[in-house]
């Protein structure tokens, strides 16, 4: 399971700390956009460790479901369409548009990965029902524990976002000013 560490080094432990979203009216703009930007990086790489997850979690039950109903057609033969069923169908939850690539691919797949170790889900025709049930149970309770804190780093950006929208409502920021810092300052 993640974990937050309070007084860590990694970025969820500064996103999610008790410190970051403490006096936001007395940060700069620019401080301010750096954790937005933050907050929305550790989103990105939270929603892909989800996903991931998610196609574990289908993969499984693809399984039990051929094996309850006697299907002849292996998962593996069926990847793609498995796959495909939720990706199609309509979004829930808080979905938001990502902007950005995952900066942590790699480990989050070993992470995945890692959570069944003996559990080889490239033939899943050969596991046991109890170690699907096992495998889908794992996953399961992986996935409630990352959108957890994926709603938790999606109402730090809220927060932020508030902040912001606050200082361009009162005029104490101006859309100048960001054009400006985009440009570097150069005309």
């Amino acid at each position: 399971m993640i974990e937050v560490r309070p007084g860590g080094r990694r970025r969820i432990d500064r996103v999610l700390g008790p410190g970051y979203l403490s006096d936001l009216g007395e940060l700069t703009l620019s401080v301010l956009r750096e954790r937005r930007d933050e907050a929305a990086q550790e989103e990105t790489d939270l929603s892909y460790l989800r996903r991931l997850l998610h196609a574990r979690i289908d993969i499984v039950r693809a399984e039990q479901e051929r094996r309850s109903s006697g299907g002849e057609s292996s998962v593996v033969e069926r990847l793609a369409a498995i796959l495909a069923d939720n990706a199609i169908g309509p979004a829930t939850g808080s979905g938001r548009h990502q902007r950005l690539e995952p900066s942590r691919a790699g480990e989050h797949r070993r992470f995945a990965e890692a959570l069944i170790g003996d559990t080889d889900l490239s033939d899943v025709s050969t596991l046991s029902d109890e170690k699907l049930v096992n495998a889908l149970n794992r996953y399961a309770d992986e996935e409630v524990s990352v959108s957890s804190y994926r709603r938790e780093v999606q109402g730090v950006m809220d927060t932020i976002n508030a902040e912001i929208a606050t200082r361009y409502r009162k005029g104490t920021a101006s859309v100048d000013d960001l054009l400006d810092t985009e440009r570097g300052g150069l005309e």
